[in-house]
């Protein structure tokens, strides 16, 4: 509604109502004290003339004509505001979305969300309802899929998971369905993105990302701003419990074996983060790592040296959202804590807090992912220290087959952790 709070309409329209009754008043006085006192007392005239005084008072005439001019000039104002919006490519029925957007949103937290894969974009698509002071900071050493063709072929950054997120924060619904296609034909296009043709295409113009990373928030219409971790190409390289050493995410889960992750690490190891990554680390209220794979998505993005020095010394709280299964191969075996202890291992920081799924993942649920080797993730074995770190919502999707953050319940529990929002502003 065009008077909803926040949206700055209603003191014009105020302002505009009384200045259209002064406008009244003196129009009258210059009428009756000046030159056109003639014409306007013969107006008068004709206008009682048109009128029976036995049927209506002589001033309902008055108010007829009144209502009338300020119809019309309403309606040339509505009109007028009809062009310009058109002509500046903005539909009218999007207008009160898009004053929303920069008036209400823009007064947001401004969150920093950290990671990777679907977990990150789905986290971004709850969270946009919220502020407009968003930044999305993704892992980019994919190597499979259209992401390791791509890589392969020119030499850039995985774009898949950065793909997810342009379209989890474009306001244009069309945008982000055409960035989500994939082409199911086509030599040479089978299984690529447009979104991740469309990065590759910007990349290769401008000689990388990092100088295409306007254009490409401008021509999309994100609400906030994604950025990569690094903007130079990088493998992961998992170091396992057994002494093997395994290159490459899409790989890993598959050659486990009964090993697990030690630690994880990017070559090469001195990645440069682009300043405006670490300007929106500096200015964030809220440090947000996950949801996502542990090892495959959210470490990979704190092992880019500028980021993690930069979440070491903000002084914004950091959320680590726990996922709610564990991973086949990748985090099997791994309670809670562990996964904690491998983020403080790799970042040098421990989670402020740990915000965990509080509904009871359903029996049939349960029972398709442990025939996959997938466990609930909970506090089972947990320490005092993590217990007291520990913030629960009900955050799992209701309508979901599989065990999935509801993203708007998940945006909701991490808006209420900013430091505002506790402070009750």
């Amino acid at each position: 509604m065009w008077l909803s709070p926040g949206l700055g309409v209603k003191r014009w329209l105020l302002l505009f109502a009384v200045c259209t009754l002064l406008g009244a008043v003196g129009f009258l006085h210059f009428t009756w004290t000046g030159p056109l006192h003639f014409t306007a007392t013969r107006w008068i005239l004709w206008l009682n003339a048109l009128t029976k005084p036995e049927v209506l008072p002589l001033w309902v005439a008055g108010i007829s004509v009144m209502a009338l001019a300020l119809g019309g000039a309403l309606l040339s104002i509505a009109m007028l505001n009809r062009s310009m919006l058109r002509s500046t490519g903005t539909a009218p029925e999007q207008a009160l979305d898009v004053i929303y957007s920069h008036r209400t949103l823009s007064r947001g937290a401004r969150i920093v969300a950290v990671g990777g894969g679907t977990g990150l974009s789905n986290l971004l698509s709850g969270l946009k309802a919220h502020s407009g002071n968003l930044t999305a900071i993704v892992a980019v050493s994919d190597d499979g899929g259209s992401s390791g063709r791509l890589r392969e072929a020119l030499d850039m950054i995985a774009p898949g998971d950065l793909t997810d997120c342009y379209a989890a924060l474009s306001d244009s619904p069309v945008l982000a369905r055409l960035l989500l296609h994939r082409f199911g034909r086509g030599e040479g296009l089978e299984g690529h993105t447009f979104g991740n043709l469309l990065l590759a295409t910007l990349s290769e113009e401008q000689g990388g990302l990092q100088g295409a990373m306007r254009d490409v928030h401008e021509v999309l219409r994100v609400r906030g701003q994604v950025f990569p971790a690094t903007t130079t190409p990088t493998t992961l390289v998992a170091r396992l419990s057994d002494g093997r050493e395994v290159r490459g995410e899409s790989g890993l889960a598959a050659q486990m074996g009964g090993a697990r992750v030690q630690s994880v690490r990017l070559e090469p190891a001195h990645l440069p983060a682009l300043p405006a990554v670490l300007e929106a680390i500096d200015g964030a209220e809220l440090i947000v790592l996950g949801p996502g794979s542990l090892f495959t998505s959210i470490i990979p993005a704190l092992l880019v040296p500028d980021v993690a020095r930069a979440i070491r010394d903000s002084a914004a709280p950091v959320v680590y959202v726990a996922s709610l299964m564990t991973e086949p191969g990748e985090t099997t075996g791994l309670g809670l804590e562990d996964h904690v202890r491998a983020i403080t291992a790799h970042l040098g920081r421990t989670p402020d807090w740990v915000l965990m799924n509080s509904t009871p993942v359903p029996e049939d649920v349960r029972a398709r992912y442990a025939a996959e080797g997938a466990q609930v993730l909970d506090l089972v074995g947990a320490g005092g220290d993590l217990q007291g770190r520990i913030r629960s919502a009900p955050l799992l999707h209701p309508e979901d087959e599989q065990a999935r953050h509801d993203p708007a319940a998940l945006a909701q529990a991490l808006v209420t952790l900013t430091p505002r929002s506790r402070l009750g502003l």
